[in-house]
Order: structure tokens, then C-alpha cells, then sequence
């Protein structure tokens, strides 16, 4: 139907004589102004490393099939390849970005060169207890190469499986009753029964592919695959319980997996760390000092003179009602965002202090992280009714408002959330070198910089600060001695809960979470040297009067995550050069 003209050029004008509707209604601070970030990205190495990343990830996609030599050996050739490939530009002709993202590259695609061949040392220690691996992952690869198969064949060659299996579980009960160094080790069986996991996993997958789709292949091979599913299954628990000692019905024992003095190297070597595993746990034994000196100071003005463990335990009583802690978060949350705001220490955009969101853990999620954990949603551990009474008041004394009150702003804002929101929208191509030195050295470094700046309230709050001090120093001691294989986990547990003073279903928590194999090596040392290379950084740059507080925090989180020393690189000006080697003693000597 046609519509009459002058209603619509009435409408046209009364539109053109209205203001936009965002100054109608006050604008939104949320929206930036738009102008500085349009224009070239930073670095002219953005596309090249965003186009590794994708075929890195297409690769790994494809090449899924775990305790595979042909994975190992497809992605050996890529990481050399692009080694290989990165050489060929010309480093002298980049820009200083540019030169830290070659940099960064460079010593990703080395060290994951030296991870591959890790796995396949694993691998081999590892074969002896599932010597059937192969022909079962050979399976899936078939499968990725889409080759067709034939249903009479492979129902053959699964159905010989079930006895190898058990060949296997009984060589493997020998060894154990004969014991001595032919005995597969606790770490070795562990290792065993998730590779047996991992096959039984892919074997699922290579078997629903087929079966239905094939008729003839379903009418062959369901009931081998079934046989051959439920040893697996049971070889699995086996291994858990006889090898392992997962006894049946209790939480399963921290094992973990040293990576030794070799795989140590290596790891420092990637975060750029010029300081060997001695000197570094000699580092972290003099920050325990420290905070120990300040416990007693707190302990003094608490009244209960030297004895700083007393004034903590009397902190740890210091908690809210069941089902208070979200309100509690909250005004601890809007007290750090205060803070930093009210200082002009950082940034803080109006979008991220926004959209940040709560939920709560849940008891068996608790079992491996006992306290928050932070990000764009804020997870907060507390008991809930269904918790054994002793855990319960265990986890409230764990996240006493004081302890709480020194880490919500480690989690969220200026911490992880402001962290996540920043990266990104700068320099997003460098969260491929995302690293805990970076990220949880950072957050770490506000609790350094708040405690300076008089965050505390008083002594209690003091005590609640140094707790997690000294957890982050005893990190460092206690992860590093492990994977030198100085310290088993229980020593570990008892470690944190003698001189740190942790519940001990906490100190459990945190080591089971230590090496269970979710973090890498050096996460947990990462904390408290990554804040410590942060906070040698502000005094070379913003104590100086080279920089302010707000242009300094800045360009740290524009600049994207990677290793502290290129941090320092950037932002300093550093001259790089191709062969760069880690030089930055952050500390000072520690020989």
C-alpha cells in the first residue's frame, strides 16, 4: 500500500531537529571513543603469529589421537618447520614490536619442540604397562584418514585384544608383588591408567562412527568392541588401585609427575627465568622470612606477642554466617575497584567493572580449589549443607573475610578480570605466549603494591595479606621440590599446613590442584616470581619517575601477555636481538 508523502517528511524532519538518542538519554560510558582504535595494529607480526595459532589448533584438531607417534612426529615437523620458516625474515628490518613477537615465537615453537620430545620419553617409560596401545589408537588414526574399514578384519583383531589386556594386568601384577626397580612406580601407573582412559576414549569415538552408519560393521564388531571396552575399563581401576593405591571409595592420592632437573630447565628456560631451581627456592625462603617477621609485628598489636600462629588462627574465626559470603564478595570487590579508581593506579573501564559476574563452587569442585578463583565470573568457595561438618568449618575458616579481603582484588579488578577484559581487546594475537608469570604474577603484584600503598585496615587485615604472602613463597618451595623430586606431595601437604598455617583439608585442596596435571610445572611458582619481576619492574620505571602509576599498569595490560623480561623489553625500549637469551636477575644474586 503506498503510505502519503507528508506524513514521512514530516516524520524525516522531526528525526533530523531530534538529538541522537544516546544524548537524549546521557550517553553510555560504557562505548570507548572510537578513534584511537581504529588504525594498524601494533606489530606487523599480528597476522603471522594469529595464522600459527590457527594452524596449530587445526593440527591438533586433527591430530587428536592420544599416545600417537604419528601426532608426535606430524607435529615435529610443523613447529621445525616454522622454526625454520621464522629465520628466513629479515629480524633487523622489524619494528621493536615486531622484534618481541619474533622473540616470543621463537622460544614457543622451541619449547614445544622440547615438550614433544618429553611425551615421547613418558611415552616409553609408560609402553611397558600398555603394550597394546598402538594397535588400538591405529584404530582412530584410520579413522582420521578416513580409510575404509572392513568389519571382519577389525572384529578379528579386537577380539585377540581382551587377552593381551589381561597378559598385560598380569605382568603388571608380578612386577608389583616382586617390587624392587622392576615395580611400576605409583607415577607411572597413574600415567598408565589416563593413557588407558585416553584410548578407551578415542576407541568410543572410532567405534560411534561406524556402528549403525555400517551394518556390516556393526553386525561384526559390536560385541568385540564391548569385550574389548569393559577390559579396558577394568584395567583402568586396576591400575588405580593396585599400582596407583587408589583405594576403592576415598579421594584419590596426589601422585603428579616430575618433569626432574632436564624438564625444570627447559620450563625456565620458556618463561625466560635467568635464575637455576636452587637459587629460586632460595628466593622464596627469604620471602617466608620476611613475612614471618611482619606476622609477628601484626601478632604484637593483636596481643598475642611472638606467637603469630595464635593471631592466625584468632583471623580464621573471623568469618561470615553460611550463605553471607556473596555479600560479603561484593563489598570486598567494590572496595579494591575503590581504591584503585580513587588513586589513579589503573584504568578501569567502565564495560569491566560492568559485566563482571558470581557463582559459587561447588563441594567437589572445592575438593581442588578451596578458595575463589576470578576472572570475568568471580567463583567463590564456601561450605554448602550437603559438606561433612568438619569440612564445612574448615572452608569457612579458609575464607575468613580478612584472607578473602586480601585476594578479591587478585581475582577480579585490578586483578584477572581487568587482566581478561584488557587482553582482549590489545594485542590479542599475544595470548598465544599467555603465561602465569604474566597473569598470576600480575594479579600477585597488586597485593604487593596494595599492602604498600596501606590497603590494610589493621593487623588482622595484615595477617590475612601475609597469609597468602606466604602461601605464594611456600608455592614456589614446595612445587619446584616436587618436580626436582625432593619432596613427595604429603611432604608437601604438611609443609603448607606447618609453616604456612593451612587447614589441612585446604592444604590437600591446594596440592591435589598442584599436580594433578591441570596446571603446568611452573604454574604455582609462577605467582610470586612473576609479581616479584612485576614489582622489580615499577621500581626501575615508576619509583624512578620515568613513568606514572596509571601509564605504567597501562601498558601492561595493553601490551598483552608474555614472559616478564619482554615486558621489561617493551617497555624500556630494549634493543633485542634474535638470539636473545633470559638476562634479567630481577632479584639480584641469589648464587
Amino acid at each position: 500500500m503506498r503510505l502519503p508523502t507528508l506524513p514521512l517528511l514530516l516524520i524525516a524532519a522531526l528525526f533530523a531537529a531530534t538529538p541522537p538518542l544516546a544524548a537524549q538519554l546521557g550517553g553510555d560510558p560504557a562505548v570507548p571513543a572510537l578513534a584511537p582504535i581504529v588504525g594498524p595494529e601494533e606489530s606487523d607480526m599480528v597476522r603471522l603469529v594469529e595464522r600459527f595459532r590457527e594452524d596449530d589448533g587445526a593440527l591438533r584438531r586433527r591430530y587428536d589421537a592420544p599416545w600417537s607417534a604419528e601426532a608426535g612426529d606430524r607435529m615435529t615437523r610443523f613447529y621445525a618447520g616454522w622454526r625454520d620458516r621464522l629465520r628466513e625474515l629479515d629480524f633487523a628490518a622489524l619494528d621493536a614490536e615486531s622484534r618481541i613477537d619474533w622473540v616470543l615465537l621463537d622460544y614457543e615453537l622451541r619449547y614445544r619442540l622440547s615438550e614433544l620430545e618429553r611425551q615421547a620419553g613418558l611415552y616409553a617409560q609408560t609402553q611397558p604397562l600398555v603394550p597394546f596401545a598402538e594397535d588400538l589408537v591405529a584404530l582412530h588414526e584410520a579413522r582420521r584418514r578416513m580409510e575404509p574399514v572392513d568389519g571382519r578384519e577389525v572384529a578379528a583383531r579386537l577380539a585377540a585384544m581382551p587377552a593381551r589386556i589381561a597378559a598385560a594386568r598380569e605382568a603388571a601384577e608380578a612386577a608389583v608383588a616382586k617390587g624392587g626397580k622392576d615395580a611400576p612406580s605409583p607415577i607411572v601407573g597413574m600415567r598408565a591408567a589416563d593413557a588407558v582412559d585416553a584410548i578407551r576414549g578415542s576407541l568410543r569415538r572410532w567405534y560411534a562412527f561406524h556402528a549403525g552408519y555400517d551394518p556390516a560393521f556393526t553386525w561384526w564388531v559390536s560385541d568385540p568392541y564391548e569385550r574389548v571396552d569393559r577390559a579396558l575399563e577394568e584395567y583402568g581401576g586396576f591400575l588405580r588401585r593396585r599400582v596407583v593405591g587408589h583405594a576403592e571409595g576415598e579421594d584419590p592420592p596426589v601422585v603428579g609427575d616430575p618433569i626432574g632437573a632436564a624438564g625444570m630447565e627447559a620450563d625456565l628456560l620458556h618463561e625466560m627465568i635467568p635464575y637455576s631451581p636452587a637459587e629460586l627456592i632460595r628466593l622464596a625462603e627469604r620471602e617466608l622470612a620476611w613475612s614471618e617477621a611482619e606476622m609477628r609485628k601484626a601478632a604484637r598489636e593483636m596481643g598475642y606477642g611472638e606467637d603469630w600462629k595464635a593471631a592466625l588462627e584468632h583471623v580464621k574465626t573471623l568469618h561470615v554466617e553460611p550463605g553471607e559470603q556473596p555479600a560479603l564478595v561484593i563489598r570486598l570487590a567494590e572496595e579494591a575497584i575503590a581504591f584503585v579508581k580513587e588513586r589513579g593506579l589503573v584504568t578501569v573501564p567502565p564495560l569491566a567493572e560492568e559485566v563482571w559476574r558470581m557463582e559459587m563452587l561447588s563441594p567437589e569442585r572445592q575438593k581442588v580449589s578451596p578458595f575463589f578463583l576470578g576472572g570475568e565470573v568471580f567463583r567463590v568457595s564456601y561450605p554448602t549443607d550437603e559438606m561433612e561438618h568438619a569440612d564445612k568449618l574448615m572452608s569457612m575458616r579458609g575464607n575468613n573475610e580478612h584472607f578473602s579481603r586480601a585476594v578479591a582484588h587478585h581475582e577480579l579488578i585490578p586483578g584477572h578480570h581487568l587482566q581478561g577484559f584488557m587482553t582482549d581487546r590489545y594485542n590479542s594475537h599475544r595470548q598465544l605466549f599467555r603465561t602465569p608469570f604474566w597473569h598470576e604474577g600480575n594479579a600477585l603484584y597488586w597485593e604487593f603494591r596494595l599492602w604498600d600503598l596501606g590497603f590494610a585496615r589493621g593487623p588482622e587485615d595484615r595477617v590475612g595479606m601475609l597469609f597468602w604472602r606466604m602461601h605464594r613463597a611456600a608455592r614456589i618451595i614446595f612445587s619446584l621440590s616436587f618436580h626436582l623430586e625432593r619432596m613427595t606431595p604429603q611432604e608437601a601437604v604438611d609443609f603448607l599446613v606447618e609453616r604456612v598455617g593451612h587447614e589441612r583439608a585446604n592444604a590437600e585442596a591446594e596440592v591435589r590442584r598442584s599436580f594433578n596435571g591441570s596446571y603446568p610445572p611452573l604454574y604455582q611458582a609462577g605467582y610470586m616470581l612473576g609479581g616479584l619481576q612485576f614489582r622489580a619492574l615499577h621500581r626501575d620505571l615508576v619509583e624512578s619517575g620515568r613513568m606514572s602509576e596509571r601509564e605504567f599498569h597501562d601498558a601492561i595490560l595493553r601490551g598483552g601477555p608474555m614472559p616478564v623480561e619482554m615486558v621489561r623489553a617493551r617497555l624500556t625500549g630494549q634493543a633485542l636481538e634474535r638470539g636473545h637469551r633470559p638476562s634479567w636477575r630481577f632479584y639480584g644474586d641469589l648464587r
